[in-house]
């Protein structure tokens, strides 16, 4: 039995493909189309998972859309109706879209199966499920565990905007939530907003910003815009905020609380930006904690899994795992929207088809490597239409070779075996530096990434190793949780380096591996696993063996604003874009040097900034 999963429409589209219960392909729209959280209808992403599966659409059982647009705009003119006549403006805009397309969604998506398979009775076989259950479904049944809680926390769904459900065997109930515009995501995204990033996109900018200042606001958000109770249900003060209402996300109100107006996306970062960071960052953990401390006293489970945007946010995870509550934490790794196509498909085959599902204490995400691969000959083929030179080595060549460039302070692109499913590179599709090195950060951020400095980058480290580098003793396999260096891997600052201003901080090495650790000794860790990335693995370990060090810099496989790299011709483009000194692509090696001038092009401005 196949089941299709969609999402799409908002943001983030993507396709997911199931066989008899498991995951045989799943991919986002934007690494096709290269257009950034591309919300069309994810047709190429569903045309790969069919190519993967070897079948036709008009194979497929069951198509699954991951939430019902009838409760959404439920939500929309209640909203608009309980904050009447404020909001006219926003209503204005937002109607029409409904009108002509969403509120008809059941149609459109039928219109857009029946291009590929005409003769096939699709209102028979499309299903919806709802926008949290589609989370926690792409949470609790890939994970390891017979029995979960499933907190589920996002801006907002059709009105849920954090959840818990229950899962056990192939069963799921989705038992308590809250619902907008109360919203965790929200009041995260909110803050986003008002220090000038852009909502949706530039939340992981903030909590990347966070440790460079103090949290000084905390009491001002938990006195004025949230209420949070013991138990971690809360409600916003509406307002300070004008999501409901408004076009933007905060009110004057909100901008009087903390000293002015919104930063423009231009303007200079300043120290009181960074404070609100670290502010809304530590308020952020608070709520979470709360929340599941009282899951873990009022069900007694010992497992959760995490899903929605905010799961993303890998400084909270990792606080939850070191607060001790659960025996095991899993979190999926297409934690948004992306993730909703999955949990659909999931959420069809075991709740509604009632599918039996095996929980033998296997991840069952296959390291989330779900997305398109290709054969070495194929690689050739294209590298060479796209006028690439390059070398065909085995695969010890290649991992040694690799090795020495990583160990030469060289910046790699390295694209491997089957793409990734949800926004981190993982190994398959990544641009890797030495983590040693103390200029590494910098030189990826703007001579690779182009984007701002202060952004940390992620180590990939040897599972086996682990402990020995940071104080994390299990699993990170999708880079999700949030550990600090060992202490005896550290540096101490000087006195005078402490008073340093935030952004001047990032240049002082705080330890053995510069480049991973960011200002206050966090990582965010990624652990390699021999048996989901035997190349990946292969090539830490031909670094280790170098240098001793088993860490190395992982980044996505892009440049700001662009999606991550999808095909060997993605691959080429970005490395003659970029100061991306050497390339790996399957077993062709190639090198910057020896590429013709007249490919080179210019990534700094090729793509709207994120």
């Amino acid at each position: 039995m196949y089941v299709l999963g969609i999402s799409a429409y908002y943001h983030d589209s993507a396709a997911a493909l199931l066989r008899d219960g498991e995951i045989v392909a799943a991919a986002q729209e934007e690494r096709f189309t290269r257009k950034k959280h591309d919300a069309g209808f994810p047709k190429h992403a569903l045309e790969y998972c069919l190519k993967e599966a070897g079948i036709t659409l008009a194979e497929v059982d069951y198509v699954a859309f991951y939430d019902k647009p009838f409760l959404k705009f439920e939500r929309l003119l209640e909203t608009y109706v309980a904050f009447a006549p404020r909001g006219f403006e926003s209503f204005r805009k937002a109607i029409p879209v409904w009108l002509r397309e969403k509120l008809f969604l059941k149609d459109l998506l039928i219109k857009e199966l029946k291009a590929n398979a005409p003769d096939y009775d699709w209102d028979s076989r499309l299903r919806f499920s709802e926008h949290h259950l589609s989370h926690a479904a792409s949470a609790f049944f890939p994970s390891p565990f017979a029995e979960a809680a499933v907190l589920t926390m996002d801006g907002v769904g059709e009105w849920a905007t954090t959840s818990l459900a229950i899962g056990r065997g192939n069963q799921l109930e989705v038992v308590k939530e809250i619902h907008f515009p109360h919203s965790l995501g929200l009041l995260y995204s909110a803050m986003t907003y008002y220090t000038g990033f852009k909502v949706n996109s530039g939340e992981y900018k903030v909590m990347g910003l966070a440790p460079y200042g103090e949290p000084k606001y905390v009491q001002k958000i938990l006195d004025h815009l949230i209420d949070v109770k013991e138990d971690g249900s809360f409600r916003l003060d509406q307002s300070y905020f004008n999501y409901c209402t408004g076009l933007t996300m905060t009110s004057q109100k909100f901008h009087d609380l903390f000293g002015g107006p919104p930063r423009k996306a231009d303007e200079p970062l300043t120290q009181h930006h960074m404070d609100l960071a670290a502010s809304v960052q530590a308020a952020t953990e608070e709520i979470v904690l709360r929340l599941t401390r009282a899951i873990r006293h009022e069900t007694g489970i010992k497992n959760l899994c995490l899903a929605g945007g905010v799961a993303l946010n890998c400084v909270a995870n990792g606080k939850v795992l070191r607060d001790g509550q659960f025996d095991n934490i899993w979190i999926q790794p297409a934690a948004g929207d992306a993730g909703g196509a999955l949990g659909a498909a999931l959420a069809i085959h075991h709740i509604h088809l009632s599918k039996p599902r095996t929980a033998d204490g296997q991840d069952k995400m296959r390291g989330s490597y779900l997305g398109p691969a290709f054969e070495q000959a194929d690689i050739e083929h294209r590298l060479t239409a796209a006028g690439a030179k390059f070398t065909v080595l085995t695969d010890a060549e290649l991992f040694t070779t690799s090795a020495n460039a990583l160990a030469e302070g060289k910046a790699l692109g390295w694209f491997q075996g089957r793409m990734e499913f949800g926004p981190r590179a993982l190994g398959g599709r990544s641009v890797l530096g030495d983590a040693r090195s103390p200029s590494m950060q910098s030189v990826l951020n703007l001579k690779v990434k182009y984007r701002e400095s202060f952004r940390p980058f992620a180590p990939s480290v040897l599972r086996e190793h682990v402990t020995d580098w940071f104080e994390l003793d299990s699993d990170s396999p999708y880079m999700l949780l949030v550990a600090n260096v060992v202490q005896k891997r550290r540096r101490a600052m000087t006195e005078a380096e402490q008073a340093l201003f935030g952004i001047e901080k990032l240049n002082i090495p705080r330890s053995d591996i510069p480049a991973a650790t960011h200002v206050d000794y966090s990582a965010r860790v990624q652990t390699v696993h021999e048996v989901t990335n035997p190349r990946y693995h292969s090539l830490l370990s031909a670094f280790q063996q170098q240098t001793g060090c088993p860490v190395i810099v992982n980044t996505s496989f892009n440049v700001r604003g662009e999606p991550i790299v999808c095909t060997p011709e993605d691959a080429f483009r970005c490395f003659m874009g970029t100061e991306i000194e050497a390339l790996a692509v399957g077993n062709c090696y190639l090198k910057k040097e020896h590429q013709d001038p007249a490919l080179k092009l210019n990534y700094e401005t090729a793509f709207e900034l994120d």
